[in-house]
């Protein structure tokens, strides 16, 4: 028998494949295209005290096997969320994880203390790694001191699994991977997009209103395979891989390199119907060389 049911720490998956948090809204969008019931779990796109508006326009170029963006953490506010889009994730009957991001930690405290009461969301996810946003975020992430003291913040409030979404950029990640363990995170996701620059040889300057923007896509899939794999040996909780993945032979790199599960992002906005395909393709590859789990390959390459 072939269960693809996965456990990360406390919190459990029917598959390992997961809608990465930016790329997938809150869902709405796609559910004209496949039952997001398909969905292992679907990770808000990241959630701010109050309704933001983004960056100016332009906020997405193409670059060679990925995109850059700088969206700037658009999106409706912790009210806005609560009223229009909760209900909606509500029916699914996936797990709904949500994604956070403050410019203080007494921010990332109050989401949570708003967020906790609805009472129907499976974890938080800590977004400490936003490149495209002048303050907090990154700046947690790239600090192993700041990244655990805001971790220990909200670990103390949160009692849901507690997932801290870690920064490719500016630090070594495993270093931060061991302070978000250290003060109570129960998963980590990881990557989120790499810093990147595209110049308009037209205009003669930065393309981007702040200049520098979030890489993503096939071209960050190998980086984002070796910092799992670096990761998965610095720490003992559960990972989440993500960077690139277009297809089932990609997830399996990230769950062969030690991540118990995978976030799908980019890839959706080429064919939105990549994660069902994903998870499809994972099972008939466990079913083919023998396998009951996806559990059997979390790590298998560091034997």
């Amino acid at each position: 028998m072939t269960s693809l049911e996965v456990k990360l720490g406390p919190l459990s998956l029917k598959n390992p494949v997961m809608a990465a948090s930016g790329t997938f809204a809150f869902g709405r969008e796609y559910s004209s295209f496949f039952s997001l019931k398909l969905l292992g779990g679907l990770v808000t796109k990241g959630i701010t005290l109050r309704l933001r508006p983004g960056n100016p326009p332009p906020r997405i170029v193409e670059t060679p096997a990925g995109l850059l963006n700088s969206v700037g953490l658009q999106n409706p506010g912790l009210h806005g969320f609560l009223q229009d889009e909760l209900p909606f994730l509500q029916q699914i009957g996936v797990p709904i994880i949500a994604n956070i991001a403050g410019e203080t930690i007494e921010e990332y405290e109050a989401l949570v203390e708003g967020l906790l009461p609805s009472g129907t969301l499976a974890a938080i996810e800590l977004n400490v790694s936003c490149p495209n946003v002048s303050k907090g975020c990154l700046s947690f992430g790239a600090d192993p001191r700041s990244l655990y003291q805001l971790v220990t913040r909200i670990r103390k409030l949160c009692p849901l699994p507690l997932i801290v979404k870690l920064t490719p950029n500016d630090i070594d990640i495993t270093e931060a991977a061991r302070a978000a363990e250290a003060a109570g995170a129960d998963v980590l996701s990881l990557i989120n997009t790499l810093k990147g620059m595209v110049i308009d040889i037209e205009k003669k300057k930065p393309f981007f209103h702040l200049k520098i923007a979030g890489l993503s896509g096939p071209a960050v899939r190998p980086i984002a395979v070796r910092m799992v794999w670096d990761t998965f040996k610095a720490v003992k909780i559960p990972l989440i891989g993500m960077g690139g993945i277009t297809n089932y032979a990609d997830a399996l790199q990230f769950i062969m390199a030690g991540a118990s599960a995978v976030a799908v992002g980019s890839a959706n906005f080429v064919d939105p119907l990549t994660i069902p395909s994903i998870v499809e393709g994972i099972e008939r590859y466990l079913k083919e060389q023998g396998y009951s789990s996806p559990k059997d390959l979390c790590g298998i390459a560091h034997q």
